[in-house]
C-alpha cells in the first residue's frame, strides 16, 4: 500500500482519501446500531448519505433526525468535521500527536487540501485552522445552548447545540431537530449564531488569519481583501434584492412581525453560500428569488473555506478583468496589486468549465429523472447546482431520484467538495504541457 501510496500524486491521494472516508462512513452507518430500531436502510441510501456529509452538502435521500440513532449522528458529525477541515487536516495532527515530521509529500497535500501558495508555513496554518475551528464552534454551541435546553430539555438541547454548530460552521446543511427548522425563523437569536458560525465557515482560514493578524502586520494579503469585499457585496446586494423580489417575505406577513420578516431576508441573504440551512420554505419564493439563490450557490465561499462553489476570489477576479477590459486596460489591478495573468486564466477556465459541468449534468438529469407537472427545468438545475456547491438546498428532486440519479448527484457532490482542478489532475489525470514553439498571433472577430 505505502508502495502505491509513493507513485500516486498529492491531488490523486487526496481524492483517495475522501473515497475511503466516505465508504467507510457508509459501512459503518449500514451496523444496527448507526439506525434507529425498525428502520431499513439501502446499502445506495447509506452511501448517498456518506457523501453528502463528507461533501459537506445536506442533501438528503433520508430523514436525519428519524432514520439514524444517536450513534449514527455522531458518525455524521464526523464526516462533516472531516469533510470540512479536509482529512489531510486529520493526518497533519496525528503527525503532530505522534511527533513525526512531514515529509515533502505530506506538505504538498496539505499545501493542495487548503490552497496555500506555498510549502513555508503549511505545519503553522494546519495548527490554527483546528485551534481556530474548534474555538469557533464551540462558541457557536455555548451560545445556542440558553435557547435550545429549555426548548428540548438539557441533554438533548447540548446534543442539538453541539451538532447545531457544527452543521453551521461547516456549512453542512445537515440539521438534526425532528421537524424542519421552519420553526426556527422567528428566532432572530439563534439566526444570528447561524449567520455566523456560516460565515465563519465560508470566509475561510486563511483570510481569518490574515484578520486576527492585523493588529500586528498591519496589513491585509490581496486573497483576503477580494474576498471580503465581494462576500460583502455578495451578502448585501442579496439581501436588498430579496427585499424587492419577496416583498420583504410577504407570505410570512400573517404569521411573522417586520422585524422578524427582515431578519429571516438576511438569513436568505446568508444561507446560499453553500449553507442549506432552509429556515424560509423555498417554496414561498418567487421565481427571481430562486434565481438569486442559485446565483450565490454558484459562486459559493472563499477559497480554503468550508464552502463549495467557484469561490469569491474567482468572481471578484473575473469581474475585474472585465471592469478592466472595458476601460481598455490590459492588466488588472486592485488595491495597489496587479494579478498574475495566470491567476485570471485559471479563473476564467475554472468558471467556463463549472458551467458546462453544471449545464451537462442537469442535461443528463432531464433524461434520466421525471419533472412534476407544473415544475420547470429549475427543478433540475437548481438541484445540480445545489449540489456541486455543497450547499444542500432543494426544490424536492433528492428524495425522488432514480438509481442512476442519485448516482450523479452522489458524483456532483464528491466533484463539488474535491474540487474541479483536483479531479482534473487525479482522476482524469490531466497535466501540464509546456510547448517550446508558438504558433502566428491573429485576430478573430468577437461580439
Amino acid at each position: 500500500m505505502r508502495k502505491l501510496l509513493s507513485k500516486m500524486t498529492p491531488p490523486q491521494i487526496l481524492t483517495l482519501g475522501f473515497l475511503v472516508i466516505i465508504f467507510a462512513g457508509a459501512g459503518i452507518l449500514m451496523l444496527p446500531i448507526s439506525q434507529k430500531a425498525g428502520v431499513t436502510v439501502h446499502y445506495m441510501d447509506t452511501l448517498f448519505t456518506a457523501v453528502s456529509a463528507t461533501a459537506i452538502t445536506g442533501l438528503t435521500v433520508l430523514d436525519t433526525a428519524s432514520t439514524w440513532s444517536l450513534f449514527g449522528h455522531i458518525v455524521l458529525l464526523v464526516m462533516i468535521e472531516i469533510g470540512a477541515l479536509g482529512f489531510m487536516t486529520f493526518a497533519v495532527l496525528l503527525f503532530a500527536i505522534t511527533g513525526q515530521r512531514l515529509d515533502l509529500k505530506a506538505r504538498l497535500m496539505a499545501q493542495q487540501a487548503l490552497n496555500l501558495g506555498s510549502l513555508a508555513d503549511v505545519k503553522s496554518v494546519l495548527s490554527y485552522v483546528f485551534s481556530l475551528s474548534a474555538v469557533i464552534q464551540l462558541i457557536g454551541a455555548v451560545l445556542m445552548m440558553p435557547d435550545f435546553i429549555p426548548r428540548f430539555g438539557a441533554s438533548h438541547g447540548i446534543f442539538l447545540s453541539i451538532a447545531s454548530s457544527i452543521s453551521a460552521f461547516g456549512n453542512a446543511g445537515f440539521t438534526f431537530f425532528d421537524e424542519p427548522v421552519f420553526f426556527l425563523r422567528n428566532d432572530p437569536y439563534i439566526l444570528v449564531v447561524w449567520m455566523l458560525l456560516i460565515s465563519a465557515g465560508s470566509l475561510g482560514f486563511l483570510v481569518w488569519r490574515d484578520l486576527l493578524l492585523y493588529r500586528k502586520q498591519r496589513r491585509l494579503s490581496l486573497h483576503t481583501r477580494v474576498a471580503l469585499h465581494v462576500s460583502a457585496w455578495l451578502t448585501g446586494l442579496a439581501f436588498v434584492f430579496f427585499l424587492f423580489t419577496e416583498k420583504v417575505l410577504t407570505p410570512l406577513a400573517g404569521s411573522t412581525s417586520l422585524w422578524h420578516r427582515i431578519m429571516d431576508t438576511l438569513f436568505l441573504a446568508v444561507v446560499p453560500r453553500t449553507a442549506g440551512l432552509e429556515v424560509v420554505p423555498l417554496r414561498d419564493l418567487t421565481a427571481a428569488g430562486l434565481m438569486i439563490i442559485m446565483l450565490l450557490m454558484f459562486v459559493g465561499g472563499t477559497p480554503g473555506s468550508t464552502s463549495g462553489g467557484i469561490k469569491t476570489t474567482t468572481l471578484g477576479i473575473l469581474w475585474l478583468q472585465s471592469m478592466a477590459a472595458l476601460r481598455g486596460q490590459e492588466q488588472v489591478n486592485f488595491g495597489g496589486r496587479r494579478f498574475s495573468q495566470k491567476v485570471v486564466i485559471k479563473a476564467m477556465m475554472l468558471a467556463v468549465i463549472s458551467i458546462v459541468f453544471v449545464i451537462g449534468v442537469s442535461l443528463f438529469l432531464s433524461i434520466t429523472e421525471t419533472i412534476p407537472k407544473g415544475e420547470g427545468l429549475e427543478y433540475i438545475v437548481f438541484e445540480v447546482i445545489s449540489a456541486f456547491s455543497t450547499t444542500g438546498f432543494s426544490l424536492g428532486l433528492t428524495p425522488h431520484l432514480t438509481t442512476l440519479g442519485k448516482i450523479v448527484i452522489m458524483m456532483v457532490m464528491f466533484i463539488g467538495r474535491v474540487g474541479l482542478y483536483t479531479v482534473m489532475f487525479s482522476v482524469m489525470n490531466i497535466r501540464e504541457k509546456p510547448t517550446s514553439f508558438q504558433y502566428p498571433t491573429e485576430e478573430v472577430i468577437i461580439g
